[in-house]
């Protein structure tokens, strides 16, 4: 049972987004929403700081470190009334927390009292990270957090259907048993997306599936294409199909990432649909 959803907001397009998922989903599970803007100290404790500080012949943070202080604390303030003023007007209960540290800890922190995460594809420093949110915050919070993670894109959609990325591992196992749930209190269709050449191979994840499915009453479909996994994935996306993806998250182990890419990560950053993550 979902009772309460985590939204890390920082007042970006792709954060506002993030907001209108949290608020579409938690409506319909009768779920609170926690907004939570962390202020990150990297922006009062950076190196930009240090050198600006140290241009002028100041000793480094003591004159500037209480003004950027109060005015982060001040838009923190800001963005989390934004956000309790979207929840009130799309009707949910909500909730704020204020948090300072560097931002994937803090999220991972407060996730130990949700259900679930909704988190922005990419947040207002994304250009000053490679990768930004999505390239750390998102992994480490994903793989770290032990909640299922909603990853949204920059444009909002209403979801009406779902495909589950399906390979018969226990991370897309666990990511069958979530989607079922959703199909269940949703009434969304789902589809099986199996990405293999091999017939032989996605007969035998089809038995596997369909032996969990039985006890279950789904309007569930199964499609097999071939190719390479994240691109078939991200093409049965732009297709139109559906309106959110569901995947075991990194499914393959880090060694084998490191040398030959990961499909959770490649994904997520391309997506124009909201992607659920769960381990």
């Amino acid at each position: 049972m979902i009772k309460t959803i985590l939204v890390p907001t920082d007042g970006s397009e792709y954060g506002n987004t993030a907001i209108d998922y949290g608020v579409y989903i938690s409506k319909r599970l009768a779920a609170t929403l926690t907004g939570l803007h962390v202020i990150d100290v990297r922006l009062m404790q950076g190196p930009v700081i240090t050198d600006i500080s140290g241009s002028i012949g100041l000793p480094p943070y003591q004159e500037f470190y209480p003004v950027i202080e109060k005015g982060l604390e001040e838009r923190a303030d800001v963005i989390l009334k934004s956000f309790a003023e979207r929840c009130a007007a799309g009707g949910v209960r909500a909730e704020t927390r204020k948090a300072v540290g560097v931002i994937d800890e803090a999220i991972i922190a407060e996730a130990r009292h949700h259900d679930w995460i909704v988190l922005a594809q990419r947040g207002e420093h994304f250009h000053l990270a490679k990768g930004g949110i999505l390239g750390s915050t998102a992994e480490a919070v994903t793989r770290h957090a032990g909640k299922p993670v909603l990853v949204t894109p920059r444009h909002y959609q209403d979801i009406e259907s779902m495909a589950l990325a399906y390979d018969g591992s226990p991370p897309a196992q666990h990511a069958l048993e979530l989607a079922v749930f959703l199909a269940e209190k949703m009434a969304w269709p789902l589809t099986l997306l199996m990405v293999t050449e091999d017939q032989g191979r996605a007969e035998k994840w089809s038995r596997k599936a369909e032996a969990y499915l039985e006890a279950f009453s789904i309007d569930c479909e199964t499609v097999v294409v071939g190719g390479r996994e994240d691109r078939a994935i991200l093409q049965f996306i732009k297709e139109g199909s559906v309106e959110l993806m569901v995947m075991g998250a990194y499914g393959r182990n880090r060694l084998q990432e490191l040398l030959i890419g990961s499909t959770t990560s490649h994904v997520i950053r391309n997506s124009t649909i909201p992607v659920l993550l769960t381990r």
